[in-house]
């Protein structure tokens, strides 16, 4: 299947994906804020650069785009139909990168919460659980722990 704009085009349009300041970031910084945490944004001395970092909590968040970083099962983890090897290796390459900053994050004693965009999405009445997670002692923790479903009319 061939794309459906030129190469430069292409090219200009990628180039406008953000990686920080995305919309789901900013969602859960806003709440986090309103809710009196204070956390440092993208810090390089750890791995990966976590979107937030709560250094009080020892807890590193990433904001995940359920796309870029292949969530496991979720609707919005579709497979381009262009260029198939290309994605494939992309994506595989994604997901060892934060499965190796996971692993490095915990031995060095941080804590990982990951929060998906389909939960911003499609359950943000629900953002009031990060609080219980923050407070928690579990070291890795995904919200939502399952792909939310999209409900769609028949």
């Amino acid at each position: 299947m061939l794309d459906i704009v030129d190469a430069k085009t292409r090219s200009h349009m990628m180039s406008k994906i953000k990686s920080t300041g995305t919309r789901p970031e900013m969602i859960v910084r806003r709440y986090l804020h309103g809710c009196g945490y204070r956390y440092a944004l993208h810090k390089k001395n750890l791995p990966g650069s976590p979107d937030l970092v709560l250094s009080k909590y020892k807890l590193a968040v990433f904001v995940h785009g359920c796309f870029w970083h292949r969530h496991d099962g979720c609707f919005y983890t579709s497979q381009p139909a262009t260029r198939v090897d290309f994605w494939v290796k992309k994506f595989e390459v994604n997901v060892a990168r934060d499965t190796k900053n996971i692993e490095e994050l915990k031995r060095l004693g941080w804590r990982v919460l990951i929060v998906w965009e389909c939960g911003l999405k499609h359950s943000l009445e629900r953002i009031f659980e990060l609080h219980s997670i923050i407070l928690s002692d579990k070291n890795f923790v995904e919200w939502p722990s399952r792909p939310v479903r999209i409900l769609t009319a028949n």
